[in-house]
C-alpha cells in the first residue's frame, strides 16, 4: 500500500527561505572553493539544509577536503544512509557515524556540525544537530586540539569529493560555514507554534573563510553572480561545475515541492536529478508516484518526454488513489486493481480507473512535447493539455466517471516496459527539471512551460496548507 508523503518543514510565517539547488550525481554537479589562506582547522560549524533524492547504497558527499585515501576531512551520507563525518590525517583516523538514518526523499533535514576539538571531553568536540535535536554518534573523536583539513588552504568541495566520486544527489539550502566558532542548531532555526523546526535567520560573523550560500544567483562563474556566490560579505564564492540556472529550485525547507516517490512505485532505482527524471534506458515496467497526495483543491503538473525507441515508446501519466497499488504503468489491467485516471501519451487515449475498454481519445504525444495534468480534486475530474491547449474539448477526460473524493490522490509518471527504451521522463511540479523557456506560475509559485488553468496550483507545501 502507498501512502503520500510529507514530511516537509513549511513555515507559513516568518523567515523564508527562497531558492535551493539540486545536484543530480548523473552529472557529476558539484561546488568547490580553495580558501586563500588556512585558518582555524580545530573550530567551525557547518549548517545546510537537506532533501536527498537518489538513495543509491552508495557513499553522498556534503562538504569537506579529499587529498588522497590518507588525507581527507568529509561531511558525507554513507552507503548505509546514516551521517558519516570522517578525518583522515596521515592515517590517522577519526570517525564518527550516526545511528538515524536519512532515508526520507520528500522531506528536508535540517544538518548542524558543530566542531571544536579544543574541548576537553571527547563528545563535546563533534555535536551534531538535525532538525533542532542533537543525535547520537558513535565511533571515535579527534583527540584534543587535533587540526583537521577543514579551514586549510586547499580545495573544498561541495557535493561531490574532488576526485569525482561519491556524487550527491538532491538539494540543499541556506547553507552557512562559520570559521572560528562551534555553534549550536538555535542560531540557524527555531520551532514554530506547531512544534515544527524550521529555519531563522544567522545574525553572527562568518569568519574569515566562512560562507553563506543562498542560490540566488544564475552565473556559473565564481564570483557574486554564480550559482555559488557567498553573500556573507567575505566573497568566498563557489565555482560551479555542471550545475545551471535550470538547477536553482523555489523547492526549499519553508516551501516543500512534490517529486516522485523513490521509497514508493516500481522500478525507482531508475529516478535521478533530486527524483524528478526517470531513466527510461531500461526494461520493464517503472511507475513513480508523487511525495505528496492531495483529497481536495486543484492541482497541476507538468510531464515531457525525450524516450526514442523500445516498446512502442509507451509513457504514461496520470493520478491514483493512493490506498491502491500501483505497480503498472498503465494499471487498468482487472488483474491489478487501480483506481484512477491514466493517460497514455503514445497511444493518445485516457483509461478511467480498472478499466481498459473505455477510453477518451486525445491526441497523441511526440518526444519534447508537454503533457500538462490538472487534476480538481474537490470534483474528482482530470484535465489534460498538450503544449498547453486543452484536450477533449476542454472537458474532464473523466468527465462521466468522477473519481471518489473522499479519497487522496497522488500524481504519476510510468514507462510501460517489455524491452529497453531510450530516454527519459521529465517531471514538473513546479519545480521543473528540464529548461523552461517562457516561465508560468500559479499566481504564486511555480515554474511552469505553460500557465497552469485558473485556479490550479502547484503542488507544493504553500498551496497544500492553502488550498488541500
Amino acid at each position: 500500500m502507498v501512502f503520500p508523503i510529507l514530511g516537509a518543514n513549511s513555515a507559513t510565517g516568518g523567515y523564508e527561505v527562497s531558492n535551493s539547488l539540486r545536484f543530480n550525481d548523473g552529472d557529476s554537479a558539484h561546488l568547490d572553493n580553495t580558501f586563500s589562506s588556512t585558518t582555524n582547522r580545530q573550530t567551525y560549524t557547518y549548517s545546510t539544509w537537506i532533501k536527498r533524492g537518489v538513495l543509491d547504497g552508495a557513499k553522498q558527499h556534503i562538504f569537506g577536503v579529499y587529498i588522497d585515501s590518507s588525507n581527507h576531512s568529509l561531511f558525507r551520507f554513507d552507503d548505509g544512509e546514516n551521517l558519516d563525518i570522517r578525518h583522515n590525517l596521515n592515517n590517522d583516523v577519526f570517525q564518527l557515524d550516526s545511528t538515524m538514518l536519512f532515508r526520507d526523499v520528500s522531506a528536508w533535514y535540517h544538518i548542524v556540525i558543530s566542531t571544536d576539538t579544543t574541548q576537553s571531553t571527547d563528545s563535546n568536540r563533534i555535536k551534531v544537530y538535525v532538525n533542532g535535536t542533537q543525535i547520537s554518534l558513535s565511533g571515535s573523536y579527534p583527540t584534543q586540539n587535533k587540526n583537521t583539513y577543514i579551514c586549510d588552504n586547499r580545495l573544498h568541495t561541495i557535493g561531490e569529493v574532488s576526485s569525482g566520486s561519491e556524487e550527491f544527489d538532491g538539494y540543499m539550502a541556506e547553507t552557512h560555514f562559520v570559521d572560528g566558532s562551534a555553534l549550536a542548531q538555535t542560531d540557524f532555526g527555531e520551532f514554530d507554534s506547531n512544534g515544527v523546526w524550521v529555519p531563522k535567520q544567522y545574525t553572527g560573523s562568518h569568519g574569515t573563510n566562512g560562507f553563506y550560500l543562498e542560490f540566488k544567483q544564475t552565473g556559473t562563474s565564481a564570483n557574486s553572480s554564480g550559482i555559488g556566490a557567498d553573500t556573507s560579505g567575505n566573497d568566498n564564492h563557489w565555482t560551479p561545475t555542471n550545475l545551471t540556472s535550470i538547477d536553482i529550485t523555489e523547492d526549499t525547507c519553508t516551501n516543500n515541492f512534490a517529486v516522485c516517490n523513490f521509497l514508493s512505485g516500481k522500478g525507482t532505482d531508475d529516478l535521478t536529478n533530486g527524483n524528478l527524471v526517470l531513466d527510461a534506458d531500461s526494461s520493464g515496467d517503472i511507475v513513480a508516484p508523487s511525495t505528496i497526495g492531495f483529497s481536495s483543491g486543484k492541482w497541476y503538473m507538468e510531464m515531457k518526454s525525450t524516450i526514442t525507441a523500445g516498446h512502442g515508446n509507451r509513457k504514461t501519466v496520470g493520478v491514483y488513489d493512493t490506498d491502491s497499488d500501483i505497480n503498472h504503468p498503465r494499471g487498468f489491467s482487472s488483474s491489478i486493481p487501480y483506481n484512477g485516471v491514466v493517460v497514455d501519451l503514445r497511444n493518445g487515449s485516457a483509461y478511467e480507473s480498472a478499466d481498459d475498454g473505455d477510453a477518451t481519445d486525445i491526441s497523441s504525444f511526440s518526444n519534447n512535447d508537454i503533457c500538462g495534468l490538472a487534476y480538481d480534486a474537490d470534483n474528482g475530474l482530470l484535465y489534460v493539455y498538450k503544449n498547453g491547449s486543452a484536450q477533449n474539448s476542454g472537458n474532464a477526460i473523466n468527465a462521466g466517471n468522477a473519481l471518489d473524493t473522499s479519497k487522496t490522490y497522488a500524481f504519476y509518471i510510468g514507462q510501460d516496459g517489455g524491452s529497453t527504451n531510450n530516454g527519459e521522463l521529465f517531471c514538473n511540479f513546479g519545480n521543473p527539471s528540464f529548461s523552461i523557456s517562457s516561465g508560468n506560475n500559479d499566481g504564486k509559485y511555480g515554474n511552469f512551460e505553460y500557465a497552469p488553468p485558473s485556479g490550479y496550483y502547484a503542488l507544493c507545501t504553500k498551496r497544500l496548507a492553502e488550498f488541500g
